[in-house]
């Protein structure tokens, strides 16, 4: 069964992601007026000082990331064939699984203690997933199968998309709706390292482990009960941190992925399909 990221993105990100493009295309569009009658006023200068603005923030941007990218070539391990090849194979079956013509390319770099990982393009519009030596190091590699399907998740749902995001960022002003769309993109790249990784337990205990942060317990750990946390939050104290946060809490996202594997196995009985399911044991898929 061939992949396909509408059946799998997240309602919320869908519902803010389509109003932030209404919101951040009508404000172009008032800006693009404004312009053109600026300009039919004969104020030539202030067009010009217009279009010397928006090249300067290109210059910039551009620049940044070309430095960016000769930073990490030459600060960070680049994963390959030779160079930690069973992070390479998780990376290329993740990209292929979910139809990417070309593979990101994967980079671990010492990240002095923060488990982290990112997703990204730099110059060229190469894509990239960033992976830090402390989530390599915590984590087992169905866990890592995870995290590497969820930023394959950003760039196989066009979040790093140049056009996209330019058509909504003047929606940004707009207070908090940003932050649910952010939130939003989150639970579905949760929902694409599931696919990804095709293991329930690890899929959540990967998330619970950036709560957590310990190898040491990392066996140990319930994701049930730190599911169980998500009704314990005081609920306007949590709507509070909620709204201003740009990733939901992590025990709403293990509560998210539990959910949607669930629709898996339901929409997989319906269909009597004999694609492998998702595993909903600890052990590896």
């Amino acid at each position: 069964m061939d992949f396909k990221i509408s059946k799998v993105r997240h309602s919320k990100e869908k519902l803010y992601g389509s109003v932030m493009l209404v919101i951040g295309i009508l404000i172009w569009a008032i800006a693009a007026i404004a312009i053109i009658a600026v300009a039919m006023l004969q104020s030539v200068a202030i067009v010009f000082m217009v279009a010397v603005y928006i090249a300067i923030f290109w210059f910039i941007s551009f620049v940044g990331r070309a430095l960016v990218r000769a930073y990490m070539i030459g600060h960070y391990v680049m994963v390959s064939e030779q160079q930690f090849p069973h992070i390479h194979a998780m990376v290329q079956d993740g990209a292929k699984a979910l139809g990417l013509k070309e593979a990101p390319q994967a980079f671990v770099y010492n990240s002095s203690g923060v488990m982290n990982a990112m997703a990204l393009t730099l110059v060229g519009r190469k894509r990239y997933i960033w992976l830090t030596s402390q989530l390599i190091d915590a984590d087992n590699d169905e866990q890592v199968k995870f995290v590497i399907g969820h930023e394959l998740g950003h760039h196989v749902a066009g979040h790093l998309d140049t056009l996209p995001g330019i058509l909504r960022l003047p929606a940004y002003i707009v207070p908090f709706l940003a932050q649910a769309y952010s939130r939003g993109r989150e639970l579905t790249c949760d929902r694409v390292g599931l696919i990804v990784c095709r293991n329930l337990q690890a899929s959540r205990t990967a998330l619970q482990m950036l709560a957590c942060g310990s190898a040491k317990l990392n066996a140990q750990m319930n994701p049930a009960a730190f599911e169980a946390q998500e009704r314990m939050v005081p609920s306007i104290a949590g709507f509070f941190l909620h709204i201003f946060a740009l990733y939901p809490r992590l025990t709403r996202r293990v509560e998210a992925v539990s959910q949607f594997a669930q629709q898996l196995s339901a929409g997989a009985s319906a269909s009597r399909t004999r694609e492998p399911g998702v595993r909903t044991d600890a052990q590896p898929a």
